[in-house]
């Protein structure tokens, strides 16, 4: 059993949450306002789910997802993530998170920043680049014929292999991109970002569809980055 820590508790981590759960496994669940506020979630997830601060999600989680807006980055606690995984689920967006100039200009990736918040913890890229709501329903048992893939990038070779084995557990194939600067290939409007997982790209909320390991991988190599045109 491996307990996931949460800092942040919105859509994405929430969903993973579940699938957590359903793996048999345990959640802290946590986010900027306080632990009180999780009282409905962490009842609507049920057995083996709590709330916490988000210093208590950071020391209990085997395996700790960090799933807030970019901008708050700098909240990310540090002493209690040495030596532990850290899944970093956050996208750019500028209108959104304000400027950052490593970003903007493209020297930097943003899980490369949460890894130079981070310089003892093991980042890995995972969930970033698909909706919600079809995450919440596209995970099969391994060997299925219509499982889907989810893309992961990281510098820890032992790390990524942690988050294979956990993303196995939720239902999904993993598709490894290579070090940390490779996961701007799944990053909002490329072209691996969020539209291969609709079964409608107008309507998002009309369902997900499969996506196996060679599509994904396809999509990631087709990215290009703004100054490439």
């Amino acid at each position: 059993m491996t307990t996931w820590g949460f800092i942040g508790s919105g859509h994405i981590g929430g969903t993973v949450a579940r699938l957590a759960l359903a793996a048999g496994h345990q959640v802290v669940m946590s986010n900027s306002r306080g632990p009180e506020t999780l009282a409905d979630l962490v009842s609507e997830l049920g057995p083996g789910a709590r709330a916490g601060t988000t210093q208590e999600a950071a020391e209990s989680g085997d395996v700790v997802v960090v799933t807030i807006p970019l901008r708050a980055l700098q909240d990310v606690p540090v002493e209690p993530l040495r030596g532990k995984v850290v899944i970093d689920t956050m996208n750019y967006y500028p209108q959104r998170d304000g400027s950052f100039p490593g970003l903007d200009d493209e020297s930097t990736t943003s899980s490369e920043l949460l890894q130079q918040h981070l310089p003892e913890s093991s980042v890995v890229k995972a969930f970033n680049n698909i909706y919600f709501e079809h995450l919440a329903t596209l995970g099969r048992p391994s060997g299925a014929p219509d499982r889907s893939a989810l893309a992961i990038a990281g510098d820890d070779r032992a790390a990524k292999g942690t988050v294979t084995r956990l993303l196995d557990e939720l239902g999904y194939d993993t598709v490894d991109l290579g070090p940390l600067s490779e996961g701007w290939r799944t990053q909002p409007d490329t072209a691996a970002y969020g539209l291969m997982y609709a079964a409608d790209p107008e309507d998002w909320s009309a369902g997900g569809r499969s996506v196996p390991a060679s599509d994904v991988a396809d999509r990631a190599a087709q990215s290009r980055r703004r100054h490439q045109g």
